[in-house]
């Protein structure tokens, strides 16, 4: 989860207009060597969210506190989270608006743009699956998973507060309990981390059919046959629904076999995974079928990278990290 025409050519200066919202100087090493996308790519630094195509950036968020930008379908929205909680916002920053004030994780569009998909307390105790409406004035989320909690009584909000737990520690265990959810292009499944298989495995990823509630294991870490540890967050669909990318960590059996935090692409149709990009590379959002944005390291920092997905290029963008790039209509 395009802005066109005006909506798109006037941005940069409706932005300027939203209070505290400001163009700021792009810092890699020269404007030539920073790439260009066909739409928006929002993005967060400092906890603010921020937006390019390429040289220039465009300020949408002030005062901090802001994660997990996801561009709406029609790209003329986006979904974030402030404190824990989900919003939405227009295209340029304004009309912001309080979804819910239950604790959710990383949000996703239904294709329809009618819903939101999130991640918060199930009556199993662990992470669940929410969808809740996107325009409705104090609306009240639905549980999709686990199924069998469809039809059972929410955990309170105050349930759901209590078991959050602010990520600390190195990049790998700030990412591990990482909840974002991704629902897929044909609105038919949500990919999520947990899920039945946790019944299993120490840690696994899911993809879950919405209709019927079924789960598929589409990644696992100890426990089972495993004899590894990790975890696997984040998800993120191509947009044709035939891939499905990851971040993913793994202490392996043998120190041949560990690899550090990295983005794993997994074949819908085949079950073929592969790594791509570089070491330390996480938060993996499709630009189209060649090239894809994702958070990496660079100048000691953390940047939004321009990666090719063939030939494995790579291209600063701009500091910052957990990039969403805004559809083509």
């Amino acid at each position: 989860m395009s802005v066109i025409g005006r909506v798109t050519g006037s941005l940069l200066t409706a932005a300027a207009g939203v209070a505290g919202a400001a163009i700021v100087a792009p810092a890699p090493a020269s404007a030539a060597s920073v790439p260009t996308t066909a739409t928006l790519v929002a993005y967060v630094r400092g906890g603010d969210v921020y937006a390019s195509k390429g040289v220039a950036e465009t300020r949408l968020t002030t005062g901090g506190g802001w994660s997990r930008p996801q561009w709406a379908p029609d790209g003329k929205s986006i979904a974030l989270l402030k404190a824990g909680q989900l919003w939405t916002m227009k295209a340029d920053g304004s009309a912001k608006r309080r979804v819910s004030t239950r604790v959710a994780a990383g949000a996703s569009w239904s294709p329809d743009g009618k819903f939101l998909a999130f991640a918060s307390l199930s009556c199993s105790g662990g992470p669940g699956v929410y969808k809740i409406s996107a325009t409705a004035t104090n609306a009240v989320p639905e549980i999709l998973f686990p199924s069998y909690c469809r039809g059972e009584d929410l955990p309170t909000e105050a349930e759901a507060a209590a078991a959050r737990t602010a990520p600390t520690g190195s990049l790998s265990d700030r990412l591990k309990g990482d909840d974002a959810v991704a629902w897929s292009p044909d609105g038919a499944k949500i990919a999520f981390r947990g899920g039945d298989c946790e019944s299993i495995y120490d840690a696994c990823l899911t993809v879950g059919t919405i209709a019927t509630g079924g789960e598929k294991t589409v990644a696992a870490y100890g426990g089972g046959s495993q004899q590894n540890s990790g975890f696997a967050v984040v998800p993120a669909w191509r947009r044709d629904g035939a891939k499905l990318a990851w971040t993913a960590y793994q202490k392996g059996e043998t120190a041949a076999t560990d690899q550090p935090v990295h983005v794993v692409e997994y074949d819908m149709a085949t079950g073929a995974k592969r790594n791509v990009g570089a070491s330390q590379d996480r938060e993996l959002a499709y630009i189209d079928s060649a090239r894809a944005a994702a958070t990496g390291t660079y100048k000691n920092g953390s940047w939004v990278m321009v990666i090719g997905l063939a030939n494995g290029s790579r291209a600063a963008f701009h500091q910052g990290s957990q990039p969403s790039v805004q559809p083509k209509r």
